[in-house]
């Protein structure tokens, strides 16, 4: 039975106490005529190494008892001459069995049984001392891994680049990070030109999975991020929304389906770095759309070419129209239209379908102001399944351009000049050790510790670091997304579409200017009074049309003698325009970044229009 095998173990190797009281330590022999019934049990488990010349038959890989052959030698307070010096080789050993052991051998003399059970007692924690060391062992090993290859390596190798400036701990390795990768750039090698892309068109066009389809094309989100995404798609029955997911990070985007703000992201070419901001395509949240519009040198107008989808973009309330206009306004030169959704069952790649929406925004985009055969391209794609967006398809034979990708890579440069004065119109701002502001450099160029002037309120601040598309840099040109980190002054005292500028060449700002007006869309006429809400680069204020000048003739551009009473749609007009409060702008000739304008009212486009002249207050 278990506890006479029990009782037999502990005699066995601790030995028996005499008759005068002290203790009997076994030989090797004696431990070798040691019970069949569980020495058996033990050599099946683990036989014994042969070759061990002095411990021949010590059961060392034994489960109860591992001999800790480095332990002090156990010599007991009351033989310190007895018997533990007797043998040679066997007693220390056998004693050394029990060195690390807290047993007390008194109490082994009274009680022989109590003695015993607090030593099979004793066994348990060095059984999970095995264990414990089994579990670090692993651990080590696992993070071990991915020292061996690149740091951070053992995530696979579709990561892309960027991935080692992941975490190597293994225990933060397995929390997900949505944020971007950072492409870490070599330091000789020549900066790549930087150009901001804006996806405009109307909602559910596909613009946002579009942005997330290139972001995992180009190895900006890893494919764990993704397939994350896709399993928390599927649990809301979302399973298609889940590439737009890359770009609308809060959950009420998410939830709705909608982007409500410009949501931002970048990507590397072999030539060029591109930041996509993904305007919203709900008319509710246009104003966001000016503002991301505002950004951009490239605008790409995304149409979904599904049955019924297209028409309803086009048609009068839709956003196709206005957001081509808008971005038009806003000073974007080049468009390139990529029909989407072309997998889909009512379409199915078809060329009829492609040229029937082709054929409708041609004329249209020629009435915005765009030249079709310079400024506008045309693509077929499919953002869901990726077709057509760095690779050519072949079931598309008839398109025999370059995918949207590659085609954004052939562009010509664009002009910037970086010796112009410093202009960086704020989109945002928020706190984070300090006050960060965000913003498209415009012109002119910025570095670090470089003494700026905040406008319109004439702040004197110093630029403690500077960020270009979440990557730091020393200095910064025309053209790059930034994200500043500014000294001198509060958050608070900062406003979406305030200036920073160079001391030497501050920029204009005020309150009256007169400006070129086209009225677009507007039901009545409108008069000397009428108020309205401004987009002026990054910048949103209410506004006042307190004169009309004099009418233009749209085609010969000929100037009226008489003061118009009133104005009404698709008349040109020069008015003067009175701002509720100081905003920072300048004439069109001058600087056309900040000289074009939107007026808007009840949620819909009314006029655009350029500064042609700044009028001094008065007061």
């Amino acid at each position: 039975s278990f506890v006479e095998c029990a009782v037999e173990r502990g005699s066995a190797m601790t030995g028996n106490t005499s008759s005068d009281g002290s203790m009997e330590i076994p030989t090797m022999d004696q431990i070798d005529t040691a019970p069949d019934s569980w020495e058996q049990e033990d050599d099946v488990e683990a036989p014994v190494d042969v070759q061990l010349s002095g411990f021949t038959s010590l059961n060392v890989n034994a489960k109860p008892f591992v001999p800790n052959v480095n332990a002090a030698e156990f010599v007991p307070a009351f033989s310190s001459k007895g018997p533990a010096e007797k043998p040679e080789s066997g007693g220390k050993f056998a004693l050394r069995v029990f060195a690390g052991f807290p047993f007390d051998v008194n109490q082994l003399q009274q009680s022989p049984e109590a003695g015993i059970q607090q030593c099979l007692a004793a066994l348990s924690p060095v059984e999970n001392g095995d264990a414990e060391m089994a579990v670090e062992e692993a651990w080590d090993q696992k993070g071990g891994e991915p020292s061996e290859a690149e740091p951070g390596g053992g995530l696979g190798d579709d990561d892309g680049p960027g991935s080692d400036l992941l975490p190597d701990e293994g225990m933060e390795e397995e929390e997900e990070v949505p944020k971007p990768k950072v492409v870490p750039t070599q330091p000789n090698a020549p900066k790549k030109e930087h150009v901001n892309v804006v996806f405009i068109g109307h909602v559910d066009a596909g613009k946002s999975t579009i942005g997330g389809q290139i972001m995992y094309l180009t190895g900006m989100v890893e494919k764990r991020t993704l397939e994350k995404y896709e399993r928390e798609a599927k649990e809301k029955n979302r399973e298609t929304w889940y590439l737009s997911w890359a770009l609308d990070t809060n959950q009420e985007e998410r939830d709705k389906g909608k982007t409500v703000e410009v949501g931002r992201a970048y990507f590397e070419t072999d030539k060029k770095h591109f930041t996509i901001l993904d305007a919203p395509g709900h008319k509710s949240f246009v104003p966001n759309m000016i503002g991301g519009a505002s950004q951009a040198d490239l605008a790409v107008l995304v149409i979904s070419a599904r049955k019924g989808e297209f028409e309803t973009g086009f048609e009068k309330g839709g956003q196709t129209r206005e957001h081509a206009m808008l971005a038009k306004t806003a000073g974007v030169k080049h468009l390139i239209v990529l029909i989407n959704k072309m997998d889909d069952t009512t379409v199915n790649w078809s060329l009829e379908r492609y040229e029937e929406c082709k054929e409708k925004l041609v004329p249209f985009l020629k009435k915005v102001g765009f030249n079709p055969r310079k400024d506008i391209h045309f693509m077929p794609c499919s953002g869901l399944t990726g077709a057509n967006l760095k690779e050519p398809v072949d079931f598309c034979s008839w398109y025999t351009g370059l995918p949207f990708i590659p085609h954004l890579d052939s562009l010509p440069n664009f002009n910037r000049s970086s010796d112009g004065p410093v202009r960086l119109p704020i989109v945002d701002k928020y706190k984070d050790m300090g006050t960060v502001i965000l913003g498209k450099l415009e012109s002119g160029s910025i570095s670090k510790t470089q003494q700026l002037v905040m406008m319109p309120n004439r702040h004197t601040v110093e630029v403690l670091s500077l960020l270009s598309d979440d990557v730091e840099t020393d200095d910064a040109g025309p053209g790059e997304n930034l994200k500043l980190r500014l000294k001198g002054i509060e958050e608070e005292e900062i406003l979406p579409g305030f200036i920073l500028c160079n001391a030497e060449n501050l920029c204009h700002s005020g309150r009256t200017f007169d400006a070129q007006i086209v009225i677009i869309e507007h039901k009545s006429i409108i008069c000397p009074g009428y108020n309205a809400v401004l987009h002026i680069h990054t910048c949103i204020e209410e506004v006042q049309i307190t004169a009309l000048i004099c009418l233009v003739d749209k085609k010969t551009g000929e100037k009226s003698k008489t003061r118009p009473r009133f104005v009404k749609q698709d008349q040109v007009c020069i008015a003067r325009l009175r701002t509720a409060g100081t905003i920072c702008l300048e004439t069109f000739k001058d600087f056309p970044q900040m000289g074009r304008f939107t007026l808007r009212d009840e949620g819909k486009t009314i006029a655009i229009g350029k500064v042609l002249k700044l009028v001094p207050d008065k007061d």
